[in-house]
């Protein structure tokens, strides 16, 4: 597989061409952002720690029958994924109230939630990624009737396998965030990362954030925390 152009940069990832039109070179970066954008900085280790990270739960969700676009790793900050139409959509899990939740609905932050939550948010970083509803993404031509529901069954069903992954490894998952893409058929598969950047871990055992709270919140250095998420994971066998 050979890398070609540079496709698109983001916050976390540069994402590249290759020598196959279906398959994309992903390299995860040493950045770490925060508040849309607000908070930025060069964490070295970062992004070989979230592309293994990532690497193993999408392995681990393939082996549970979830489709994804992971095809496999190639290095510590490299991986190959299938070409994907990536919704413009985060579509976001609750199982615990806790930051913007919490703050919007005036829920204590570790009140677990009676039934998991399904939320979108409409991607457009000029409007801060704003929360929208069921009517907004059909609005926006982002996915009819039928595409939401499916994008929430499948959510709820990732909920459910991550929810077990994550205890196995004395982790408590309390919110997290998905993003998925259509392939040629126009099938929706998930798509992106699944991380300590994109989910919210606490400790079963103590309420320690494991995950990029403790960077949004100034509570801790992300290194070591991301090293004990993937430490774990490899000690289950992932």
């Amino acid at each position: 597989m050979e890398k070609k152009n540079l496709l698109y940069e983001g916050k976390a990832k540069k994402m590249y061409q290759t020598s196959d039109e279906h398959v994309i070179w992903v390299e995860y970066l040493d950045q770490a952002t925060a508040l849309n954008g607000l908070m930025k900085d060069q964490i070295t280790g970062k992004g070989e720690l979230n592309n293994q990270i990532t690497s193993k739960i999408f392995y681990y969700l393939s082996e549970q029958g979830i489709e994804n676009h992971f095809i496999r790793q190639l290095s510590k900050t490299e991986q190959l994924v299938s070409k994907l139409e990536i919704l413009p959509l985060e579509v976001v899990v609750r199982n615990v109230a806790a930051g913007s939740f919490s703050k919007r609905l005036a829920v204590p932050e570790g009140q677990k939630l009676t039934m998991p939550i399904v939320e979108f948010y409409y991607k457009e970083d000029r409007l801060d990624d704003p929360f929208i509803n069921d009517e907004h993404v059909k609005f926006l031509n982002i996915a009819n009737q039928e595409e939401i529901e499916e994008l929430k069954q499948q959510a709820k069903r990732i909920n459910q396998v991550l929810i077990q992954l994550f205890q196995k490894i004395d982790l408590q998952l309390i919110d997290f965030k998905l993003e998925f893409g259509k392939k040629q058929d126009g099938t929706i598969i998930l798509g992106d990362e699944i991380s300590p950047d994109t989910c919210r871990l606490w400790d079963q055992k103590t309420n320690e954030h494991m995950d990029k709270d403790v960077y949004r919140r100034k509570i801790g250095e992300i290194v070591p925390v991301y090293q004990e998420v993937l430490t774990r994971l490899t000690q289950l066998g992932l």
